[in-house]
């Protein structure tokens, strides 16, 4: 299993690029890689185009996977794929750059659940009954359906969530208290407190 940070949004309403937004000593980038490490996972940073070239200055560039343009895609599913392609018999174990408040039990008790339940093709948490795809693993076996239907024109829709449509996903509830951790920021206004 491959641990993938996922940094290739445009931040338009951030007006900075996330990952590289500073949480304490780390960019948010960098903290989603150690969150992922932690579980004893080799970890690629998914960026875009654009960004490659300021992300080389603070990874390895062993470490980053630019966004496939033969996909023709955009958002979190290009990466996704761009990194199964790179990858294509790995399972990835997806992160967003911008849930700072992810904590690392809820990392671990994904992958365990991962562990546990066999046939599935991605594991994916529930937030008020909508799944939350930016922090979910997904099978190889699963991503090679999607891009094949993606190569076909039956990916119909580009989005994460229609995607869980097409695999066979495994579903968890998220409790209560650990709602809080799968906050994104996407504006300035937002990290006041962080």
């Amino acid at each position: 299993m491959l641990g993938v940070i996922l940094c290739g949004g445009q931040s338009t309403r951030m007006g900075t690029d996330k990952g590289m937004i500073q949480l304490h000593a780390n960019t948010w980038a960098q903290t989603a890689v150690d969150k992922i490490a932690g579980l004893n996972l080799d970890v690629v940073v998914s960026v875009n185009a654009i960004q490659y070239m300021d992300y080389v200055t603070v990874f390895d560039e062993s470490q980053l996977v630019k966004d496939n343009n033969e996909l023709q895609l955009r958002g979190p599913l290009a990466g996704v794929l761009s990194v199964h392609l790179q990858y294509p018999e790995e399972d990835l174990f997806v992160l967003a750059c911008d849930m700072p408040l992810m904590d690392t039990g809820i990392l671990k008790q994904l992958l365990l659940m991962a562990l546990k339940v066999p046939g599935a093709e991605a594991f994916v948490y529930t937030n008020e009954g909508e799944p939350e795809p930016l922090c979910a693993i997904y099978k190889a076996s699963g991503l090679v359906k999607v891009t094949s239907l993606l190569q076909s024109g039956q990916l119909t829709r580009h989005s994460m969530k229609f995607m869980l449509q097409q695999i066979n996903a495994s579903f968890t509830k998220l409790e209560d208290r650990q709602k809080k951790n799968f906050r994104n920021f996407n504006a300035q206004a937002e990290l006041n407190g962080l």
